[in-house]
């Protein structure tokens, strides 16, 4: 063997040796790390500690329970497992090898992140997750809920003392609408207790004064007629008491406006006379009221009662009033009568020609009111009233002088008191029309007197 064959076989035995001691090494290090690798059961007590619990690792850790890192203008050090905020620079420091974070600088060199803009919202708030964690967090959210149900139930409370259930609510209602009458019946019951003899005068009025308020609905009125409650109440316009001729008047009254059926029962049923001899006769002027309003309710729109009207001699009885003392407010009812009178036949002839309106027509043409008030010289009692204040009172005249002038023209030129007082009226009206007009109202209820005050004045020349 050569010496280098030796030297060869030294060096091979001194590199399997270090290759020998290299493979011990490594499987020395592979055996402390096969718990790490190795696919082995692991028992649930063997994760457990001391105490009995699992501990909890940061990936299970509550979010709640995380510090927050509070990013400023300037770089801090980040410390593992603090959440930044959204938003903020994050940087490695390559002489430290630690990461750190700031908030970001905007244009104008403000911060302008989410939860800075929320913190500036809230305010100073301890917000440290040392403070609060989340198991305190619920049981104060818990302790609020509690709260919050108990106030509800106070308030609850509260408004069942104020207000009374649905429920009982409900069954009064039902016990009302039990009891709940129609006006049919109450009408019965009035009408019965204004005709028994075991009723006071009291008693009597206040039924009066009840029916006076349902028979104004055309179809109460009706019933009432059916249900002899019209005979009853023409009856008691020849009662002594003045309070039951009042009322009764004005139930009368109430019952024969705009409804045919009830007028014509009324003038058969001999209303007509008893209401003439009322406003002939000394009677309280409440009393002459009522009953010259149930005569006007009569007479409008009903053709043969004007007929009647003056065979009895009723245009002389309203001439009456004018000559008796304190009868100064039934004057401008009379006058508003008359002018709603003549006005009515006047519209009805210039309107179109029809079957039923011929009919008509001809039924007032039997009725010869104008004559009538001519005969009687009511020329002369309509211009005394201008001189009364009152502006309706006024105007009322004024149309009805306007509407006799074709009958009453060469009278009213002979009258120089009424041109006196015609004058003095314009120069009123005026300056209150004026007045008006400065106001802003150009088409006033003074411009409008002053123009009926002028026609007549022209119509006059």
């Amino acid at each position: 063997m050569s010496p280098w064959a030796g030297l060869l076989s030294t060096a091979a035995k001194a590199k399997l040796l270090v290759l020998l001691i290299s493979v011990l090494f490594s499987w020395s290090s592979l055996s402390d790390r096969v718990p790490e690798f190795a696919l082995t059961k692991i028992e649930e007590s063997d994760i457990k500690d001391d105490s009995g619990n699992e501990p909890v690792t940061e990936d299970d850790a509550d979010p709640e329970d995380l510090e927050v890192f509070y990013p400023t203008h300037q770089w801090q050090t980040l410390r593992p497992g603090q959440a930044v905020p959204a938003g903020s620079h994050v940087r490695l420091n390559l002489q430290t090898g630690e990461r750190e974070a700031k908030l970001p600088e905007s244009e104008n060199g403000r911060s302008d992140t989410r939860e800075e803009r929320r913190r500036r919202r809230l305010g100073k708030v301890d917000v440290d997750a040392n403070s609060f964690t989340s198991q305190e967090l619920k049981k104060a959210l818990a302790k609020m809920k509690e709260s919050e149900k108990a106030e509800r139930k106070a308030q609850e409370e509260e408004v069942r003392k104020k207000f009374r259930p649905i429920e009982q609510l409900k069954e009064e209602f039902e016990k009302l609408n039990m009891k709940m009458e129609t006006d049919y019946e109450i009408m019965v019951k009035l009408i019965s207790k204004f005709n028994s003899s075991a009723s006071t005068l009291d008693e009597k009025v206040a039924a009066l004064y009840d029916l006076e308020y349902y028979v104004h609905q055309v179809d109460n009125a009706k019933d009432f007629l059916s249900l002899g409650g019209l005979r009853l109440v023409i009856d008691g316009l020849n009662s002594s008491e003045a309070a039951l001729k009042e009322h009764a008047a004005f139930v009368l009254g109430a019952a024969l406006a705009s409804n045919p059926k009830v007028q014509v029962e009324a003038i058969e049923g001999g209303a007509l006379q008893k209401l003439l001899v009322i406003l002939a006769t000394e009677q309280p002027l409440a009393v002459r009221k009522k009953a010259l309003f149930a005569l006007s309710s009569m007479l409008r729109h009903f053709p043969y009662a004007q007929q009647q009207f003056l065979k009895l001699g009723g245009l002389q009885v309203l001439r009456s009033l004018f000559r008796q003392k304190g009868m100064e407010t039934l004057h401008v009812r009379v006058v508003t009568l008359l002018y709603d009178l003549i006005m009515e036949k006047m519209l009805l002839e210039g309107s179109q020609q029809g079957e039923q309106m011929a009919e008509k027509i001809e039924q007032y043409r039997q009725v010869r009111l104008v004559p009538a008030v001519l005969e009687q010289d009511w020329c002369a009692v309509a211009p005394n009233l201008l001189a009364m204040p009152e502006h309706d009172t006024r105007e009322k005249v004024l149309k009805l002088v306007g509407v006799l002038m074709a009958f009453c023209r060469e009278h009213y030129r002979g009258d120089p008191a009424l041109g006196t007082t015609l004058g003095l009226l314009r120069s009123e009206y005026e300056e209150l029309a004026a007045e008006e007009q400065r106001e802003g109202d150009k088409d006033g209820y003074f411009r409008e007197l002053l123009g009926s005050i002028n026609t007549i004045i022209q119509e006059l020349r």
